[in-house]
């Protein structure tokens, strides 16, 4: 017999069930195509076009592509608004920030971020 992960969340009490669609919900925030988070910021594709010097149409495959290179990644986030870090991680250590790919600062410059466990 199958178990249905909606029938189990019924089945929490109230105050456990909050708990859960609350998590459930931050972690699908953690994750967006630049498509989903040009939407979040409230941004269209005309206006991210115009803040980053190209065309609507650009902007549109721009969103469809798979593979980025880190500098028009970072140019586009930036045009968001925000700031893009890379950051990579281990089984056996705590993540690493990596600096000098795709930036403006000079390499060698390390920034350190607490980063949260979940």
């Amino acid at each position: 017999m199958s178990v249905n992960v909606n029938d189990k969340i019924r089945k929490l009490r109230p105050a456990r069930r909050r708990r859960v669609e609350a998590r459930a919900k931050e972690l699908i925030a953690e994750e967006m195509t630049l498509r989903e988070l040009r939407k979040a910021r409230r941004l269209t594709q005309v206006r991210m076009a115009k803040k980053l010097g190209i065309t609507q149409d650009g902007v549109s495959r721009l969103e469809k592509r798979t593979d980025l290179l880190l500098s028009t990644l970072r140019k586009t986030v930036q045009a968001m608004g925000g700031n893009l870090s890379l950051v990579a991680e281990f089984p056996d250590r705590a993540p690493v920030l990596l600096s000098g790919l795709a930036e403006d600062e000079a390499p060698g410059k390390h920034v350190r971020h607490k980063r949260s466990v979940a």
